[in-house]
């Protein structure tokens, strides 16, 4: 290499560095405002040392008892979304406080504004009413964002408002013990079903990979819906699994088929690749059942083939 290759490579090495630190930088001094995401909530929001901005919800509409002990919501009963700049708007997290009658309200608000549900599960044990957490996340322009924490907060609001105390259980009749005709079911799943007891059972298994020991659905990589009850009215319950790509667009789809979403969490550490789980349960016609979990089958399909 001569001198003034030396020199052009140079130049071109103080560029690249200089774009990376001009990049950096503008990532880090961009800031978000604070009083339009608080507005845009309807909510107080709050800035952090290193320029987050918090919305906070504390549950106090609800009294709860944990192990028989009355609980403060300060000791964990607090809803809450995050923001902080990202190249194109802003980024949200957060946690939200459900009981079991305001989770598919929730969820459904939380979709129609754009955001994901990452997580649901509890954070108690022997806690009166049962409390549920959704963890949801989302990236775009802040105020839209924060728009879409208010709709959910108020999803949740109007529950309580129509019915102060949590419902015990889903609206609807109750499925009798009956008989299920397997076969419509294994002809709009595309399974062979399994039936004991009454309760007919499809399950799909997927495969991958832990600790360098391939495994599969004999392993616990399966999807699976139980069917119980009669033809006209049954109950469904199961299990998806997923890979990142897959979550959301499964969650929609079941949502879409009135299908509620009961948990949505890991089973394992260090698989490959990695995946989530989510259980959900629905009450209705066999055949309807079927069709809605379908729709997400061929969902999860689509979106496996760009990934």
């Amino acid at each position: 290499m001569n001198g003034m290759q030396k020199i052009g490579m140079g130049l071109v090495a103080v560029v690249l560095v200089s774009v990376t630190i001009w990049s950096h930088a503008g990532d880090r001094d961009s800031k978000l405002d604070a009083g339009k995401i608080g507005k845009a909530a309807g909510s107080k929001a709050t800035t952090t040392p290193d320029g987050v901005i918090r919305l906070g919800w504390a549950r106090t509409d609800v009294a709860v008892t944990v192990d028989a002990m009355a609980f403060k919501p300060a000791a964990g009963l607090g809803s809450w979304a995050a923001f902080t700049p990202v190249k194109h708007g802003a980024m949200v997290m957060g946690d939200t406080v459900v009981f079991q009658d305001e989770v598919t309200p929730a969820m459904d608000a939380a979709f129609a504004g754009g955001l994901e549900v990452t997580a649901l599960h509890n954070h108690f044990f022997f806690d009166e009413p049962k409390v549920y957490f959704m963890h949801i996340g989302g990236q775009g322009d802040p105020e839209k964002l924060a728009r879409a924490v208010k709709g959910m907060w108020d999803a949740i609001k109007k529950v309580r408002a129509d019915q102060p105390q949590p419902a015990t259980r889903f609206a609807g009749k109750i499925p009798q013990a009956g008989t299920i005709d397997a076969a419509p079911l294994a002809k709009i799943l595309g399974q062979k079903a399994d039936t004991q007891g009454g309760v007919v059972k499809f399950t799909i298994g997927r495969a991958g990979a832990m600790h360098g020991t391939k495994i599969g659905g004999s392993m616990g990589l399966t999807t699976w819906a139980a069917f119980t009850g009669t033809d006209e009215l049954a109950a469904v319950d199961g299990d998806f699994i997923m890979t990142a790509h897959e979550v959301q667009p499964v969650l929609r789809a079941l949502r879409k088929a009135n299908i509620h979403i009961v948990a949505l969490h890991n089973h394992m550490i260090g698989e490959q690749p990695a995946y989530y789980f989510t259980h959900f349960w629905g009450k209705g016609p066999t055949e309807e059942l079927a069709r809605g979990i379908k729709s997400a089958l061929d969902v999860q399909k689509e979106v496996g083939k760009g990934h």
